[in-house]
């Protein structure tokens, strides 16, 4: 018979392991990201914390069914960094949290109106497509590059109600696949060993030298594209990323950081040509 404390103890180990299988660093990166453009654009407060919990029940979801579903795989590689293999969170646990999340983020991305809440919808759908096979495909690249390339118009259609410029769905859809191959490639070893083979993984070691080059696309794209002139923070963005691609290129040990860092740019110049999106 357990204690009191035994079962406090238990809940708070799955409480920990919940938070560490959500994939916490891209969870809560996407959503701050997601919602700072919406603020730049100029949803209300109100809306902007719609907007956080859209996003927010989305990645629960998304986050907690890729841990469930590979759950096997990360033990037979015992991969300590998995709350499942450390005994914090069972699958069951989960995999019924992921399809709790799965239906409540549905009205709350349809309350931000319908035509937006479906262009999140679509985010999450190809997020768990992903997750359920496509990720060992040689078009591991395209649910990546869809669903971010959705997220501009999630918050126009949701903001004013119109589409968003062709400029910002590309440069999504060039931040999903840089997102992807950032994603991946720390990962790659453990990753053919269990028999997942995407499209980084079959790229190999040139993975890491790809995975710059559609986030610096899209920064270019975010400073370039859009009316008037691109001023002088748009002109230090692109030097910055210019500078981190020659560095990569001349030194191929460079710290994959500087690929991470190429990521915050882009992010940034999305966030700073919000006003511009309607």
């Amino acid at each position: 018979m357990g204690t009191p404390g035994g079962a406090g103890g238990r809940a708070v180990r799955t409480a920990k392991g919940l938070a560490l299988a959500c994939h916490p660093g891209p969870t809560v990166a996407v959503t701050a990201l997601v919602t700072a453009v919406a603020w730049s654009a100029g949803r209300s407060p109100a809306g902007c914390l719609l907007v956080a919990a859209t996003i927010l029940t989305g990645h629960l979801s998304i986050g907690w069914s890729n841990d469930a579903i590979d759950a096997a795989r990360d033990s037979i590689v015992n991969r300590r960094d998995k709350p499942v293999v450390r005994g914090l969170v069972s699958r069951r646990t989960l995999a019924v949290g992921a399809g709790v999340m799965l239906v409540v983020t549905v009205p709350v991305s349809l309350a931000n109106g319908l035509a937006s809440g479906l262009m999140h919808l679509l985010f999450v759908a190809c997020a768990w497509a992903y997750n359920l096979g496509l990720k060992s495909t040689v078009i591991s690249w395209l649910p990546y590059a869809v669903a971010f390339g959705a997220l501009p118009s999630f918050v126009t259609l949701g903001t004013a109600q119109v589409w968003a410029p062709w400029w910002a769905t590309t440069a999504g859809a060039l931040l999903g696949v840089g997102a992807h191959l950032a994603n991946v490639v720390p990962d790659l070893a453990d990753d053919l060993a269990t028999g997942v083979r995407g499209w980084p993984q079959r790229l190999g070691s040139y993975a890491r030298l790809l995975a710059p080059l559609p986030l610096a696309a899209a920064t270019g794209l975010l400073v370039i594209a859009p009316a008037g002139a691109i001023g002088v923070i748009g002109w230090i963005a692109l030097a910055v990323v210019a500078a981190l691609l020659v560095t990569i290129l001349v030194w191929r040990q460079a710290p994959f950081l500087i690929t991470i860092a190429i990521a915050a740019v882009s992010v940034i110049s999305l966030v700073l040509r919000g006003d511009a999106l309607v």
